[in-house]
């Protein structure tokens, strides 16, 4: 009974702290943007700030504000990483495969997913790193957001017969699409709808099947420690 009745009191402090950190925070600071969650942290008195996908911290009246990272000395684990890994993962099942084109190399066991665009240079230079990476599946999901020319150019690889070869003569080899834009490219509105709920705001981004995503290239080795 006493340990049910800490808790409630607990509880209540903490709804009393996050009520009152919303409302001076929303007064004191006009500009700053929607307060997502209010949550208590390891570390007594002190209280983590989600906005989307962006951290920060305060105290029990948001008094101070503070934008950095929190971490555990007795560990050295960065707290503040490990919980945006966290907030920005994706199950690999609710990733929309429909609206993709996958690439096969070797028995392609291993999987991951690619939110590139095509006209971005970072993700050029990632794609031909990753034809070092043999036995993978790597999933294509076309997300032109660098300006008009990648949406012709995702439409025109998008309608291709062979997305895959298309794509990766482009991406690797520099041969530009040439064929009809003349098709169903819904699938393209959808994944900038899809990049835009889980906030991915720049290409590459990559996601493991173990719903861990890393936004910009990995060099080849570190792809392939990570699909081990």
């Amino acid at each position: 009974m006493a340990l049910a009745l800490l808790a409630l009191s607990l509880s209540l402090t903490a709804r009393a702290d996050e009520a009152a950190i919303r409302k001076n925070l929303t007064a004191r600071l006009p500009d700053f943007p929607h307060i997502d969650a209010v949550t208590p942290t390891a570390m007594p008195g002190l209280y983590e700030v989600q906005v989307g996908t962006d951290l920060f911290y305060t105290d029990a009246n948001g008094n101070w504000l503070i934008n950095g990272s929190l971490m555990d000395t007795r560990t050295r684990k960065n707290l503040t990483e490990e919980r945006i890994n966290k907030l920005t993962a994706i199950a690999f099942k609710d990733l929309p495969m429909q609206n993709a084109f996958s690439v096969v190399r070797g028995n392609g066991k291993r999987q991951i997913a690619l939110f590139e665009d095509p006209n971005c240079g970072y993700c050029k230079r990632f794609e031909q790193g990753l034809q070092k990476v043999g036995d993978i599946t790597v999933h294509v999901f076309l997300i032109p957001i660098l300006g008009h020319d990648s949406d012709v150019k995702a439409r025109q690889i998008w309608c291709s017969k062979d997305q895959g070869k298309v794509w990766q003569d482009w991406m690797v080899r520099g041969i530009v699409p040439m064929g009809s834009a003349d098709c169903d490219v819904s699938a393209l509105q959808a994944n900038l709808e899809f990049a835009r709920k889980y906030h991915i705001t720049g290409t590459p981004t990559l996601v493991f099947d173990d719903g861990s995503r890393v936004s910009g290239a990995l060099p080849e080795q570190q792809v392939e420690q990570r699909l081990q």
